[in-house]
């Protein structure tokens, strides 16, 4: 069933997620931020005006300039010359600690609230977040003719799709995102590595990731790779509320998604030192990568999802 989406609600990551269906989500997204654009994609970035020509039977109605007809009473197509079309390449971290929140991380002692991540009534985990952003984005490409290209990872890369342009593939990509499943194991930067090898035409490359892994200077490194290698990159950092904001109460049990290590404790004995060490984490990834000339933003999962537009179509425009 289709809900009416109201006002800046098609871009609420938590209102999104009752709707269930991605490319209906990519639909709302898309159309409701090219709605506050002043020019059109449809008619702006994509193509640039390029000449008049006199209409013809058969040609798109839709072309016609009507305020040149009410001047001339003649029926004029406006042409317009296509941009080159820019090869768009997203990868998706899919280690065990992207499904958080999900009941089994942490549980707090005196309320154990069972929920499902997955579900509409439950908290949006950062990889449904994350399938929000790259439905999206490919949607958004289709539209402007760009190729869009996807590939999924843990420790090693699971399922890589080339940079392709039509309907059908961005189906398979929409697919495949709905049928993705999360592993223990994280190691980032040799995936990037291993993606890197295999693009031959320089692009823009979308890595969306909560960046946890033992080894940072690992996965900045496979990020400069597709760099050094003439690729634009765009990083969105995704974080879940709980994770930035540390907003817990009573006595809780933390649990390691991917190591199954676990710690019980009082949430004010550690705040201070927890919140230190993640800025810290934050604050390294920002400043190294900015040094590389890679855009990194930082996202949490309440962050609306136009923001992640925004950013693509100003590297675009910049790359092109």
């Amino acid at each position: 069933m289709q809900q009416r989406i109201e006002g800046r609600n098609y871009l609420n990551p938590t209102i999104l997620a009752q709707i269930g269906n991605l490319e209906l989500i990519a639909k709302y997204v898309v159309e409701g931020f090219i709605s506050g654009l002043h020019k059109s994609p449809y008619h702006g970035f994509s193509v640039e005006f390029s000449q008049y020509r006199q209409y013809m039977p058969g040609d798109d109605t839709k072309h016609i300039d009507w305020k040149v007809y009410g001047r001339t009473d003649r029926y004029y197509i406006k042409q317009f010359e296509e941009e080159t079309n820019l090869n768009c390449y997203i990868l998706l971290d899919t280690s065990q600690s992207m499904a958080h929140p999900a009941p089994e991380d942490l549980e707090e002692i005196d309320e154990i609230q069972q929920t499902d991540a997955s579900s509409v009534t439950g908290p949006l985990s950062k990889l449904r977040y994350a399938c929000f952003l790259i439905a999206s984005l490919s949607y958004f490409m289709a539209l402007q003719r760009d190729a869009v290209g996807f590939a999924y990872f843990d420790d090693k890369v699971h399922q890589y799709l080339p940079a392709r342009s039509s309907a059908s593939h961005m189906h398979t990509i929409l697919l495949t995102l709905e049928n993705i499943q999360t592993e223990k194991e994280t190691r980032i930067g040799e995936p990037l590595h291993q993606i890197a090898e295999r693009l031959t035409k320089r692009g823009l490359v979308i890595l969306i990731s909560d960046l946890y892994d033992e080894n940072p200077d690992e996965v900045i490194e496979g990020l400069e790779h597709l760099r050094y290698d003439g690729h634009e990159v765009i990083v969105f950092h995704i974080l879940s509320q709980q994770e930035v904001d540390f907003e817990f109460e009573r006595l809780i049990r933390f649990v390691d998604s991917e190591n199954d290590q676990e710690i019980i404790t009082t949430p004010d004995v550690i705040r201070e030192s927890y919140l230190s060490n993640f800025n810290d984490f934050i604050s390294h990834y920002r400043t190294t990568l900015n040094q590389s000339d890679i855009d990194y933003n930082l996202m949490n999962t309440s962050t609306p999802i136009d923001r992640a537009l925004s950013s693509y179509l100003a590297k675009r425009q910049g790359f092109i």
